[in-house]
């Protein structure tokens, strides 16, 4: 069964909601109160009779082959009942290396003794607890034909990607690059280095799979329903409705949970295998590898600028990683396209192969390692032109997108390099680097970046339903990793119907409620936020087709004056005193219900008339220590514009959270490779650095007003990953005014500011 929430409102929230929009308002959190009191329920909650529990083995190295395995050793060990490998896995109706489409991303499914990296499952034990499940894969003991690894982006072959992201174009260019650079006064050539990350998600990617019969029934982490049930009804030979996906609740997922990961698939094998539910939670050193992780980059900027600083030419080229197996290559040039204003721009790529698992999305895919550099190298220019950070970007600002020409659909970035500049004290910022100490002697340094992300939309479908009683159900397969979807999507869906909110049951988390699509992309709000909008819209209209057609309404004849939907009524819209209950309608039509279907596409603007972005500048103050360089961001505040703002409380969350990954990025995070056995070496959350409370000690948030008519109906942007796009640089430039050593690998290291 589909998940249903209870509403919870906050006082400011409910009063609003009963006597206007629920859109804009700071609802609290639905699901909050079931998440701090435990009660709610995660996949590997989930306990069915007869469980059993499953543990991967993994290789311990990243290029060869398996050549043996003491499987007596482990099935011998009590609690053990089976022990899967190629041997014996059960068969798949599916190749999983083959490619339906070019975002069907191969698995390792144990189809033969190949290890393609490191932490690749090479085997599953099943068994009655955990702890046997993991002593039994310990002690099979694996011995290895190792063969050296590509590592590093310096080892293998370089080639052009056919493809980069989600199919931009490899090589993209407008206007003349190389006459722009040859002919500017002033010119910045850099290379910024980013490495390897990974989304380490508080809830690791988990499954709890049963077969019934010919069914399958599951519990998992999923950030894309219907196109998780697909693919596995592809691999097992089943109809899509033979499989039963609930995941009403996410402990994050910032993209790896987008595609179905092949330790999901290993567990519905081992329960085939076994006949009975199984579950399979990986650990977390086990998330470096199979599932996913942002590849490392090597981008390299030239700038060019007039005398009076205006751009003349951007040349972005990143050098990117994939695996050897797939194709996956981080468009980190594409924010080149959209934020400066310059008559000749070009984006180019080129890539290596790496004995690694598959790069996939991760927050902010593409822009989140391409603002860094882009930022860094708009402040090195500034520099080289004499000219303040801030007022740089303003002289440079694209009032149609650069790259294509087209205008936006809004941007109000304006407003937020002048509120956020305004809030942090911007004005009082001195030109030269190292010139601001604190009373403790700590070098102090202000930066700015500006934010980007596109506003996109995805496919997606919902139901609504009015019943006699007069309350609402609106239905759709969504998803919620934590970013208060379940709370969006109500009010979204209250506002559709004319309800108070506490009157609608939102139901989603299920793959056989309509399919609202992917959460990835910031896209989801908007997306499946649509599809509800259409569908509430959709009873309305038969609700009034009802009441205008009927003689005993006194909406009859109303046809031409059209009605509004409020508080559960249907009122006149040229005379709001003459209406009635919807279930006053539904009682005189003798009928229990009606319903409604939506869709996310349905009545849209036209998609390629306009730039569609969210835009933002965030400020960042860091303290450096002179003789340690120690870094601390001790100050952020971040302005952002993203259309209509659905929940306040939510975005600005979302905000906030967006802008200390930004710190991460610029001060804390990198995955470290081995690159004699490509093994990542800093495979936990003790020295895979990300920022605690500590590390970022203030932040604000502001939320700068903007309508996008064009963008969808609703005006709704994302704003899940744009807080961290800005915020790296930020933090990046930040440390060169306090420092001025301008530093191009990240994380920034210690020692490069010790000068």
């Amino acid at each position: 069964m589909a998940e249903t929430l209870p509403i919870r409102e906050t006082a400011q929230g409910s009063a609003h909601a009963r006597h206007g929009s629920n859109i804009g308002q700071p609802v609290t959190r639905r699901d909050g109160e079931l998440k701090v009191t435990g009660a709610a329920r995660y996949a590997a909650d989930h306990r069915p009779p007869g469980l059993a529990y499953a543990a991967m083995a993994v290789s311990t190295v990243a290029r060869g082959r398996v050549a043996g395995l003491d499987v007596a050793a482990a099935k011998a060990h009590p609690g053990v009942i089976e022990v899967m490998t190629p041997a014996n896995r059960p068969a798949l109706a599916q190749d999983p290396d083959a490619k339906h489409h070019p975002f069907m991303f191969r698995m390792d499914l144990l189809q033969n003794d190949r290890v393609r990296y490191a932490n690749q499952p090479i085997a599953v034990v099943i068994a009655e607890t955990l702890e046997a499940a993991t002593e039994g894969a310990a002690l099979l003991a694996p011995r290895y034909e190792a063969e050296a690894p590509a590592a590093t982006l310096a080892d293998g072959e370089v080639f052009v990607p056919r493809a980069v992201g989600v199919g931009s174009p490899a090589d993209l260019a407008v206007g003349d690059v190389e006459a722009g650079i040859a002919g500017a006064v002033h010119r910045v050539m850099a290379t910024y280095d980013t490495p390897a990350q990974y989304h380490n998600a508080m809830e690791p990617h988990a499954i709890v799979a049963e077969w019934t019969g010919d069914g399958l029934s599951i519990d998992t982490p999923s950030q894309g329903l219907a196109m998780a049930r697909g693919r596995i009804a592809g691999l097992f030979g089943l109809k899509p409705e033979a499989v039963a996906i609930r995941s009403p609740f996410l402990g994050g997922g910032f993209g790896s949970k987008g595609m179905l990961s092949g330790p999901q698939v290993l567990g519905i094998l081992a329960a085939r295998l076994v006949g009975r539910p199984v579950k399979l939670v990986l650990s977390r050193a086990q998330m470096y590898g199979p599932v996913g992780h942002r590849a490392p980059t090597r981008q390299t900027l030239r700038l060019g600028a007039d005398g009076e600083g205006r751009l003349t030419a951007v040349h972005h080229h990143t050098r990117t990683a994939s695996s050897r197996f797939d194709d996956f290559f981080e468009a980190a040039s594409d924010v080149s396209h959209t934020v400066y204003a310059s008559p000749a721009i070009r984006t180019s790529y080129d890539a290596v192969r790496l004995d690694t698992g598959t790069p996939l999305f991760m927050r902010a895919p593409g822009e989140a390692p391409g603002s860094i550099a882009l930022e860094s190298a708009i402040d090195e220019m500034a520099a080289a032109c004499g000219m303040d950070p801030l007022a740089y970007r303003l002289l440079n600002y694209a009032e149609t997108e650069p790259m294509s020409g087209k205008p936006f659909s809004s941007k109000a970035l304006r407003a937020c390099y002048e509120e956020g500049a305004r809030r942090f004290g911007w004005e009082g910022r001195p030109l030269a680097p190292r010139t601001m100490r604190d009373e403790q002697g700590l070098l102090v340094g202000w930066g700015v970046g500006t934010a980007t992300f596109p506003a996109l939309m995805f496919e997606a479908q919902a139901r609504a339903v009015i019943r006699r009683d007069g309350r609402g159900i609106v239905e759709t397969g969504a998803h919620d990793m934590g970013q208060g979807a379940w709370t969006a999507f109500a009010q979204i869906a209250a506002d559709s119907l004319g309800l108070d909110i506490d009157a609608v049951d939102f139901r989603a988390g299920h793959s056989d409620l309509p399919d609202a699509g992917i959460a990835g992309g910031s896209a989801h709000t908007a997306t499946a936020g649509m599809a509800i909008h259409h569908a509430g819209a959709a009873v309305i209209a038969r609700l009034a087709e009802l009441a205008m057609g009927d003689e005993r309404s006194p909406l009859f004849g109303a046809g031409n004056a059209g009605v509004v939907a409020r508080g559960g009524r249907l009122l006149r819209r040229d005379d709001e005193t003459r209406g009635e209950t919807f279930s006053a309608i539904l009682d005189r039509a003798g009928l229990a219900e009606v319903e409604g279907k939506g869709s996310s596409s349905d009545g849209g603007p036209a998609a390629g008339d306009y730039a569609k972005h969210a835009h933002g500048a965030v400020f960042a103050e860091v303290k450096v220590d002179p003789d340690l360089g120690q870094v601390r961001a001790t100050r952020l505040v971040g302005a952002f514009a993203a259309g209509r703002i659905v929940n306040p409380h939510l975005v600005r969350s979302q905000y906030l959270g967006g802008m200390i990954w930004g710190v991460s990025f610029a001060l804390h995070e990198k995955a470290v490779v081995d690159p004699r056995t490509g093994r990542v070496l800093n495979a936990d959350l003790g020295e895979y650095h990300v920022p605690v409370n500590a590390d970022v000690p203030s932040l604000e948030a502001i939320l700068v007003a903007e309508e996008d008519p064009h963008v969808n109906a609703l005006g709704i942007k994302g704003v899940g990953e744009i807080g961290v796009t800005g915020s790296a640089g930020a933090v990046a430039n930040a440390v060169w005014h306090a420092t001025g050593v301008r530093v191009r690998q990240f994380p920034i290291p210690i020692e490069a500011l010790i000068v």
